[in-house]
């Protein structure tokens, strides 16, 4: 049995290796400040669940720095990945494999294709090419466990005699969770997958590289991409709200014989589209990032003509209003709903408003009592619902689904 001493060496080690991963690899850096880790003498060698980073302590003392540097990344992708929770009804062994080549093949690019960045002395090369001969990086883990079962079926093997071997850690504990526990930590993990990979993006752009692995840089545009079916229907809806903006003076930036709004409008002139989301129970992170990404783009458009602030609400509306800033932003702030959903709070809230919005753009599930429209005093007002069953009465309706 480990002694406390000994426990708190190997725990000492894996710091060390965080730190090293944060100065050298940073989004993988800062995703693992965030985890927790642990020391497990029943394990050979190491393993996540989803929730925590477990080593073998026999394990972590064969491991040099750099192996260790190399399992300690290779098991945060597999968490932000959300590996854990997928593939339930997949083939266990080929699906394992599958997350694998995705998950060393983006490290192996985040540290400029150096093979030995992906070497475990005892093991040797770990696997990372598809089987298709291409990097694993260009693919989910669904696609690559499709070409596995693909080559399988063609060469009429079983998995486990296919001769393709898995890596060094352990998948035993995937699955283990509660899917209550699944989904809670999936949507701490996917905030912070945004607030890593905005950090390291910016940090990029500034030093003119690129270093957020392929995996997370497709969440990522998933997450925040803009929703086209009804892109167009949201800027309509925005766009109107400045329509009587005015036409002289022209604007500066462009020459000839045409005339173009001025958007160099004082801070007092600005107008506001107040985002109000309901926090009751069926919008979830996704959804809600997604959206934002949207309205945030439409707003941006228009050159500091208009600016957009949030605000949250249930049974009750949640003050303050907050600025509109990061998707990660977004996320840190949301509260936690009640329950219920009361739209006449919203429009009660606004009436104490000293400065009345330009428009209001609500996102719910629409399972409330609507007030008449006189409640919004001749407000605009923009629907956004998650479902094809509810229809509000009045305001401009569309309806949004990332399935």
């Amino acid at each position: 049995m480990l002694s406390n001493s000994d426990k708190q060496k190997a725990m000492q080690r894996i710091l060390f290796s965080r730190l090293r991963i944060l100065d050298r690899n940073g989004f993988y850096g800062l995703l693992l400040m965030n985890a927790k880790f642990g020391i497990d003498e029943e394990c050979d060698t190491a393993y996540t669940d989803g929730n925590i980073i477990c080593f073998s302590p026999k394990f972590l003392s064969e491991l040099t720095d750099q192996n260790l540097d190399f399992i300690m990344m290779h098991e945060i992708m597999h968490i932000v990945l959300k590996h854990c929770s997928r593939g339930k009804h997949l083939d266990d062994f080929l699906f394992n494999v599958a997350c694998d080549i995705v998950v060393n093949s983006n490290i192996l690019k985040s540290n400029g294709m150096n093979l030995d960045s992906i070497t475990i002395n005892k093991y040797g090369e770990s696997i990372h090419l598809a089987p298709d001969g291409k990097e694993g990086y260009n693919y989910t883990a669904e696609e690559v466990y499709d070409m596995l079962i693909k080559k399988i079926n063609k060469s009429k093997t079983s998995s486990s005699s296919s001769g393709i071997k898995n890596t060094v850690d352990s998948h035993d504990k995937w699955g283990s969770l509660s899917s209550e526990e699944e989904k809670e930590l999936n949507d701490e993990w996917t905030a912070r997958l945004l607030q890593a990979t905005e950090a390291i993006k910016h940090r990029d752009e500034i030093n003119g590289t690129s270093s957020v692995p392929l995996g997370a840089i497709r969440i990522f545009n998933e997450l925040t991409k803009p929703q086209t079916d009804w892109r167009s229907l949201l800027n309509s809806f925005i766009s109107f709200q400045v329509g009587d903006y005015s036409f002289s003076p022209p604007d500066r930036r462009y020459d000839g014989d045409f005339y173009l709004p001025d958007f160099n409008v004082l801070e007092e002139d600005k107008l506001k589209v107040l985002f109000v989301v309901d926090t009751s129970g069926s919008i979830d992170d996704k959804l809600l990032t997604v959206t934002y990404s949207e309205i945030k783009g439409a707003i941006d458009q228009f050159d500091g003509l208009l600016e957009g602030s949030l605000l949250f609400f249930d049974v009750v509306v949640y003050p303050p209003e907050h600025e509109f800033t990061t998707a990660s932003d977004l996320l840190s702030i949301k509260p936690v709903g009640g329950g219920g959903t009361n739209f006449y709070s919203i429009f009660e809230y606004i009436n104490t408003m000293a400065e009345q919005p330009a428009a209001v753009i609500i996102l719910t599930d629409g399972y409330a009592k609507f007030p008449s429209e006189s409640y919004a005093n001749g407000i605009p007002v923009f629907w956004i619902l998650n479902n094809d069953l509810i229809t509000p009465p009045w305001g401009i309706v569309a309806r949004i689904s990332i399935d």
